[in-house]
């Protein structure tokens, strides 16, 4: 790979963006990510050979994501003190566990292991590969976090593709078909490792690999780093109602098959996945907070409109709002670490696992109610969270440069 070039005075950091690694990590959160989505994408294959509830469903959801949002804080706040680099392959290890557990699980309590085996995994992958990025980013924060996000909204889009083709034609054994991918990273993220080791700065100099963006009182930096909070409780419980419980809207609305629905769920996660590209170059050239701002409040109409639209239009809104809505992370996540820029690891660990917390506790919450009443009521209610996305209007503008 190729090696950056580092300075060393007051303000260093890797000066050209070293792009071999950007894509390596990204492909390497692919391969993550696609391995997290066989979670939600075989739900109904579990549903019906289970018997289980839609609350029980949403308690298998809430086991993987906090699972996944609780350690990854406290790995962040280690790594920034310690920065291991080989903690990413002890993580994919623990996912790959998680499939072979999920693929021989034959009843609740098993699928509860291999989720939280699986949500480990995930938690221990994502501060370490955010240092990444932004240390192979060269000042480009934005095209680097969007470069490694695009790699994860790609594999959570081809899980239930694969998982379609794969696995609801034959059995849940043919999970284990999924251990190649865990396989394949585990090389990827080794080669990436030894890259890291040997570009790591020295403690004395790590603290500034970025200069400060702002002269925010901490105050100001608290109450925006609340408002980035509350974003992300809006944003990330209405995409809980998508991620969990889209494919079960639309076999209960339009009345089609397991597989059908696992097409359509496919369609939204790549129009996903085209937002996650924009959100971070966007909010590099217009500023991160205009971006934060119309990405979460801007879906609001369309989230609107949803539960009341044919299967055609249905798809229409689901690519606008995936698009939409998904460019704010990159820009959220960068956002954050301009606000603390000597914490980097403990930021990405704050940010990821509070997002991956509020999926958990919007999945569990959502199949409560959907047992109560139904799917359909679901999106009814989920239709109003983006509206929340207002209170963007109170971030302070960070200098671009």
């Amino acid at each position: 790979m190729e090696t950056p070039e580092i300075n060393t005075g007051k303000e260093a950091f890797v000066s050209k963006t070293i792009f071999s690694v950007l894509f390596a990590i990204s492909f390497a959160h692919l391969l993550n990510d696609m391995i997290q989505a066989i979670i939600p994408s075989v739900y109904p294959i579990l549903k019906e050979n289970y018997n289980l509830s839609f609350t029980q469903i949403g308690l298998i959801t809430f086991a993987f994501q906090f699972s996944a949002s609780i350690l990854q804080p406290f790995v962040g706040y280690y790594t920034d003190k310690h920065p291991k680099p080989f903690s990413q392959v002890y993580g994919m290890v623990f996912s790959l566990l998680g499939i072979v557990v999920l693929s021989f699980a034959n009843s609740f309590y098993w699928i509860l292991l291999s989720v939280c085996l699986i949500g480990t995994g995930s938690a221990i992958f994502h501060p370490e590969s955010a240092r990444i990025s932004n240390l192979a980013s060269g000042g480009k924060r934005g095209l680097a976090q969007s470069i490694f996000q695009v790699g994860g909204n790609l594999g959570t889009a081809l899980g239930p593709l694969l998982v379609a083709l794969i696995v609801v034609p034959n059995s849940q054994r043919y999970i284990l078909w999924f251990v190649i991918g865990a396989v394949v990273a585990l090389g990827i993220i080794g080669k990436i490792a030894y890259w890291y080791r040997d570009h790591l700065i020295r403690k004395a100099h790590q603290s500034t690999i970025f200069t400060e963006f702002h002269n925010l009182s901490k105050s100001r930096v608290k109450w925006s780093i609340t408002i980035l909070l509350v974003v992300i409780f809006s944003k990330f419980f209405y995409s809980a109602s998508l991620s969990t419980y889209y494919t079960f809207f639309l076999i209960d609305k339009f009345h089609l098959s397991i597989q059908q629905a696992q097409y359509h769920m496919f369609i939204y996660l790549i129009a996903y996945a085209a937002g996650t590209i924009m959100g971070g170059p966007l909010g590099d050239k217009f500023g991160r907070k205009y971006i934060i701002w119309f990405s979460v409040f801007g879906a609001t109409p369309f989230a609107l409109l949803l539960p009341y639209v044919n299967l055609f239009w249905t798809d229409v809104l689901m690519i606008i709002i995936g698009m939409i809505i998904s460019s704010a992370f990159p820009a959220i996540i960068v956002y954050a670490q301009e606000l603390i820029p000597r914490k980097l690891g403990m930021i990405s660990g704050l940010f990821y696992g509070f997002a991956f917390g509020m999926g958990a506790l919007g999945s569990a919450l959502l199949g409560i109610l959907a047992d109560y009443t139904s799917i359909q009521y679901v999106y009814h209610v989920c239709s109003f969270l983006p509206i929340i996305g207002v209170i963007c209007y109170g971030l302070p503008n960070l200098k671009k440069k």
